[in-house]
């Protein structure tokens, strides 16, 4: 099947999915108080949009710079942990703990300790984003054939040379699968921080559309939240299979 036929036998299960929606809502199968129609999430997003579009934008910057942070340390912390047997041994059974810890535990104190503003958000996106990427380049470094390690070395490749061609290549496919993995979760901690810790963003305004029953705003804004992983999500995707060039 081509590429166009599944794009068209997406859009048709999607339009047959919106038609189902809106015909059980203007049937009274569902209540619109809970559940609107597609029409009323569509004239929601229309009359948000101009509050919305900014708080999305500010959630998205948010986002970036705790990811960025966490892609940063987790990419060095996973390679130092995968490539150093003691290091492993010592440091990573408490990595396996830490990420078992659910992340909204340490989200109060987090809140306590800087406040209620910026750096509360950006800590808790690096928080839920980091630990997958440590683990998931430790896994590739440890999963990598030391023969190649070995090879280079005796042809009197220097220590960098090593990790430029033969370690960062051999790693880039985990690490690249924690990355994609890191985004989403760093998008749930500025949410989450945004929502409980009354920060300005998309997190604050689903929280206040929920409190006030505003189902359609609340799915318009959950819609945009939705759209903006999606496209994080598929641009890194794209950016996997351009480094897959260069592997």
């Amino acid at each position: 099947m081509g590429r166009l036929s599944v794009l068209g036998w997406q859009a048709l299960s999607l339009a047959a999915l919106a038609f189902g929606w809106e015909a059980a809502v203007r049937l009274g199968l569902l209540d619109p108080l809970f559940v609107p129609a597609p029409t009323a999430v569509v004239r929601a997003l229309g009359a948000t949009a101009g509050e919305a579009l900014p708080r999305l934008l500010d959630t998205l910057v948010k986002t970036l710079i705790g990811y960025g942070i966490a892609v940063g340390l987790g990419v060095t912390a996973g390679l130092i942990i995968g490539s150093t047997r003691t290091v492993h041994q010592v440091f990573m059974p408490y990595v396996v703990t830490l990420y078992g810890i659910p992340k909204i535990l340490i989200l109060p104190w987090i809140a306590l300790i800087f406040g209620l503003g910026l750096t509360t958000a950006v800590l808790s996106a690096t928080l839920f984003s980091i630990f997958p990427i440590v683990l998931l380049v430790a896994a590739g470094v440890r999963d990598l054939d030391p023969a190649l390690l070995t090879v280079a070395t005796s042809m009197g490749a220097s220590r960098w040379q090593v990790y430029r061609k033969v370690l960062l290549p051999a790693v880039l496919p985990s690490a690249l699968a924690g990355m994609r993995i890191g985004m989403v979760f760093a998008l749930v901690g500025v949410l989450l921080a945004e929502m409980f810790a009354g920060i300005r963003g998309m997190g604050f305004l689903m929280q206040k559309q929920a409190m006030a029953f505003n189902a359609a705003e609340l799915f318009a804004s959950t819609a945009l939240v939705s759209v903006l992983s999606i496209a994080v999500v598929v641009s890194l995707e794209h950016l996997n299979q351009r480094l897959g060039r260069w592997r």
